[in-house]
């Protein structure tokens, strides 16, 4: 099965990413996924569900830690032919 989550970190700011948005966004890059874009206002990544959910753990755990007052996520799952 094939995932795409989509995910933001807050509080925002506008000036410079904040760590906690840093953070996510490492994770997700770092990880075994087939595709990933990052923006400033949102990100998704896509790719095979366990490395999926693997880095959805990674990232909430770690924006957390890195001062995330919330993060917004939403996992679909990926049809054949669907992107």
């Amino acid at each position: 099965m094939r995932l795409r989550v989509e995910f933001t970190t807050e509080p925002f700011d506008l000036d410079e990413a904040p760590a906690h948005a840093v953070v996510a966004r490492e994770v997700v890059q770092s990880a075994e996924l087939d595709a990933v874009d990052v923006g400033p206002f949102g990100n998704t990544a896509e790719g095979d569900a366990d490395a999926v959910l693997t880095a959805v753990d990674a990232l909430v755990r770690r924006s957390l830690e890195a001062g995330a007052t919330r993060v917004s996520l939403q996992i679909n799952v990926v049809g054949e032919g669907e992107k």
